[in-house]
This record gives C-alpha cells, structure tokens and sequence, in this order.
C-alpha cells in the first residue's frame, strides 16, 4: 500500500471526540481515571495487549520499527498512539512534522482510514502534573520548574523519571471515552535501548527506596500490573550482526528474569538474498578463465589477458568472497535468534534510505507477516 499523496501535517485532535486539544489538555490531572489509577492503584489487565513496546541496540532502527507498527496497527480503522520516551524528536523526524510537544496530536492516516496518533513524554511536564495532582502545588510547581527544582528531582531519581514516563503510556492504554470505548485501540512505545529496557519497565523495584507506602508506591504497583500482564508485548529489534544478536539475548534474558512478557524479534534492514549457499560453493570452485569467458560472452570485453573482461574477473570474485562471508555470518546469526524461542520477522533494508513512503512499506511488510 503506498501512502497518502499529501503529507499530513501534525493535527490537534483530541482522541475520541474531535474537539480541538489544548497544549497538556490530557495530561494526567484532567483524566478522572488517571487519578483513580493513581491513588488506588485500580488498574484492570483486561485488554492490556494494546500496549506494545519496542526496543534494541542504538542503531538497529528501533524507533522506525515502532513508527511502522504503530502504521500496521492503525491499518482498518484503528486508532493508535506512538509514544516516545527518550526526548529525541525521532519520530517527528520519521513522519516529517513538526517537534512533539507534550500533547497528543495525530500525524499519520494509515491505509483503511486508521489515524495515529503522537506524543512525546516530558519528565518534567510529567512530574508537574503529578505535583497539581496530588499536593495541589499550581503556579508553586511551575516556580519549582522555573528554579531548576523539577530537573534536579527527576536526575537525582531516576527511578520516579522512569514511573512517570512508564505511567503515561499506561495512562493511555486505560484510558476511555464517553461512551466507554478506549481512546487508542493500541499504544506502541519507542522505549530505551536494550541494554536499559528491564530497568526502565520494572520500575516497581526501581522505587523501592524511595517510597514503601502513599501515592508514589501505589502509582508503581498500578504500572506494574499493565506491564507485567501476560498480554503485554516487549519486542526487540536488531540486525543479523554479532553484536546487536548478543544484546538482544541478554536483553531478552533480562526480561523473563524479571518477569516481564516478551513478544516478538523483529530482524531490521535485511539485505536481499543475491546467491543461495549452492551458487556461492559453485563461485568458490569456478576457474578464472570460464569466468572471463562468460563476462566476454556478455560483451564485456576480451577474455584473455590484459582484456576488458578480464580484468573484472577479480574485483568480481572479490565482491562474491565478501558476499559470501556476510552470507554465512547472517545464517549464523539467524540460527542463534533461532534459538531463543519466539516468533521471528524480518524487515528489507530500504536501499534509498527512510522516508514517510518508507514507514508505509515497512507497516504492510509487518501486517503480511501477521503483526497485527
């Protein structure tokens, strides 16, 4: 599916009722339900299989991934919002818009009329809610802001950072309209890297020290028991390469020790298959001389000595050995993601680089392979 002719530029549409939004209309203190959540720690699993994250090693293309899932997910009709977490603006870069605020606004329209929708999580704002929502601070919380007091809180602690940005996203998931239909069928989150994934979700052990009872205990537990859910997806992405397979393993180990549900591997920037393990054993035995014969008979030039096709000869039994050594590292690494147990998907490396009808070829490629 190609996307649309016309960039779609970032909307400010409140999800579930197409009312214009104001910049922090959702945050947490104008949702009666965020607050119950908070308090109470009333969070439900019914449903919590709309909250899928995805991570892997800084340079595997996870922020993309998560962009094209939230598009596979979105596809016939489904609403779905794309979180960011890290303050990198990537996935404004990805749909060519505009820098996320700390709103949700809608920045793509997927095949069948889906809509997605984006934010971009601030500690800061966050926290700032959290301060009105239980201590009624007001304009003294923006004075702590103002004095550096909010940024020294949230770097001092990373852990209450982490349940923050964890608890909007969950936020979002819960959340419902009127009529008591969700607001996003789906929350895709473009979460840390891999090797800071488990600490980054378990934060209920994150905040252990800093708080045994009250609001802040209560708001950890509540985001646990979204994120521990058995239909919780964390997914990793990587590249059939040593390292990033290795990290991947680990991460995945992490994971499950601490309990976490871990979805799918998703294998980014696939190079396409140019010979088989057959034809590459028939290169490595080829004489040089059949091989310049062939070139010539091409109309590459003369086969003997010193002649066009000739000289080809090596550079292209160069390029075939090099092929070669990658194609054999890439079954190896294939075999090794193999191993650990879960359903594997492959995305082809976009060889004129990403762009918005990138995104979109990627999103169909995951529904043809049954992501959503």
């Amino acid at each position: 599916m190609r996307p649309p002719e016309k960039r779609f530029r970032a909307g400010r549409e409140r999800p579930g009722t197409g009312r214009a939004t104001r910049p922090g209309h959702r945050r947490w203190s104008s949702c009666p339900q965020a607050v119950a959540w908070l308090v109470h720690g009333l969070v439900r699993l019914e449903g919590v299989s709309r909250l899928q994250v995805v991570s892997g090693k800084g340079g595997t293309g996870k922020t993309t991934v998560a962009a094209a899932l939230a598009l596979a997910l979105a596809t016939e009709g489904k609403r779905t919002l794309l979180v960011e977490v890290e303050g990198r603006q990537g996935i404004a870069q990805l749909f060519e818009t505009e820098a996320l605020p700390y709103e949700e606004r809608k920045i793509a329209v997927a095949p069948g009329g889906g809509e997605v929708y984006a934010l971009a999580i601030d500690p800061e704002l966050a926290l700032l809610d959290y301060l009105q929502m239980f201590y009624k601070l007001g304009g003294a919380g923006r004075a702590l802001k103002k004095l550096g007091a909010i940024d020294f809180a949230t770097t001092i602690a990373p852990g209450l950072r982490d349940v923050l940005l964890t608890g909007k996203a969950c936020e979002a998931v819960r959340r419902k309209d009127r009529s008591g239909r969700f607001a996003y069928d789906y929350v895709v989150m473009d979460a840390p890297p891999t090797g800071r994934i488990t600490r980054f979700l378990n934060v209920n052990d994150e905040v252990a020290g800093l708080a045994k009872i009250g609001p802040i205990h209560n708001q950890a537990q509540a985001v646990m028991r979204v994120l521990k859910s058995k239909e919780t997806a964390v997914h990793m992405v990587t590249l059939l390469e040593e390292m990033p397979v290795q990290e991947t393993a680990d991460g995945i180990a992490e994971l499950r020790a601490a309990g976490l549900p871990v979805g799918r591997i998703m294998v980014n920037m696939v190079r396409p298959e140019v010979l088989d393990a057959a034809e590459l054993e028939l290169v490595r035995g080829v004489p040089r001389s059949a091989v310049a014969k062939a070139l010539s008979s091409a109309g590459l030039g003369g086969a003997r000595r010193g002649g066009n096709a000739e000289k080809l000869v090596t550079p292209l039994l160069e390029q075939a050995e090099e092929y070669g050594e990658r194609h054999a590292l890439e079954h190896e690494q294939r075999a090794v993601l193999g191993e650990l147990g879960l359903p594997l998907h492959e995305l082809p490396l976009l060889t004129e680089g990403m762009d918005l009808a990138g995104l979109y070829e990627l999103a169909t490629e995951l529904r043809k392979q049954g992501m959503s």
